[in-house]
């Protein structure tokens, strides 16, 4: 049965991420990304609100995703076709299509280990790390997230939820209450990252009750706790201000380079998937092709041919 209530924008998106927060348990960051791909394509299809649900067909799909071939690499369509999938699913549940919708989206082509790993060099990280104005606040405050970053490889959004209490000072631990795993970790504080962790909270942090590490400064919301994308805008401000031409432009270029890292001085895969919080080991082992000697002594050797 239809449910007309759906006639606009915003009451579409704001039903279906309801739906997807309360059947599939799904993140805010995770909805916030579906949320990119679903009002594009409803508005670029349907047109201005009110929106007729039942006028979506097979083509306009095929139409839009095919769209963005040539401005999107690979993986992004493929996360595209997904949101898609996911929208279809609900919109037939409401009663406005039926699986016709969800079939027509095309397969993208991506295969998860064709790339190579993106990292920084050691020089790349080094001069990211001296372009930080260790006499301010805000720049105290960015370079004990971007140390938090490549020493320990959190995601932003883990960054951004840590609170003071998950610091262990005496033991020299911090503590993450929830991973993408679903489970919480404990990892060891480096030396570096801890000291500029107390040069911020003794001498940049501003005055607040805020329980995260991480706050606002300047003037619209001080004392606020940051979000995920406040500390990658950070630091694509801090790769940019360093003049580094880095191969991934946001907060994830730091765990990449941590994961490599490891890999280079022989940890096993299942120890960097474990210290990363990876779900599934497959997800590491695009790193195993940064670790040369030991990609050589498993190839196979040529043949000799004897004339």
């Amino acid at each position: 049965m239809v449910d007309h209530d759906l006639r606009t924008l915003d009451a579409i998106v704001e039903a279906y991420k309801q739906d997807q927060r309360r059947i599939r348990g799904l993140r805010e960051t995770t909805l916030q990304s579906y949320e990119q791909v679903i009002r594009p394509f409803l508005r670029t299809t349907l047109g201005e609100d009110p929106l007729d649900l039942t006028r979506l067909m097979p083509p306009d799909v095929v139409k839009f995703v095919t769209s963005l071939q040539d401005r999107y690499a690979a993986s992004s369509i493929t996360q595209t076709s997904t949101a898609l999938r996911s929208l279809f699913r609900f919109l037939r549940m409401k009663g406005y299509c039926d699986e016709k919708l969800e079939l027509s989206v095309p397969t993208v082509a991506h295969w998860g280990l064709a790339s190579l790993p993106r990292c920084l060099d050691e020089q790349q990280l080094k001069q990211v790390l001296e372009g930080f104005d260790r006499s301010s606040p805000c720049g105290q405050r960015d370079l004990a997230m971007v140390l938090c970053l490549s020493t320990l490889g959190l995601r932003p959004r883990e960054l951004a939820e840590l609170r003071l209490e998950d610091i262990d000072w005496r033991v020299g631990t911090l503590r993450l209450s929830t991973r993408k795993t679903r489970r919480g970790a404990v990892l060891p504080l480096p030396r570096e990252a801890g000291e500029a962790l107390v040069t911020y909270l003794q001498k940049g942090r501003p005055e607040t009750t805020e329980r995260r590490v991480f706050v606002q400064h300047g003037n619209r919301r001080p004392g606020t706790a940051i979000s995920a994308p406040a500390i990658t805008a950070a630091v694509v401000r801090a790769i940019r201000r360093a003049g580094v031409d880095s191969p991934l432009g946001g907060a994830y270029v730091f765990r990449h380079t941590v994961a490599g890292r490891l890999v280079k001085r022989g940890a096993p895969l299942k120890e960097v998937a474990d210290f990363l919080g990876h779900q599934s080991l497959d997800t590491t082992t695009i790193y195993a092709k940064l670790d040369l000697p030991a990609l050589q002594d498993v190839a196979l050797p040529w043949p000799e041919v004897s004339p």
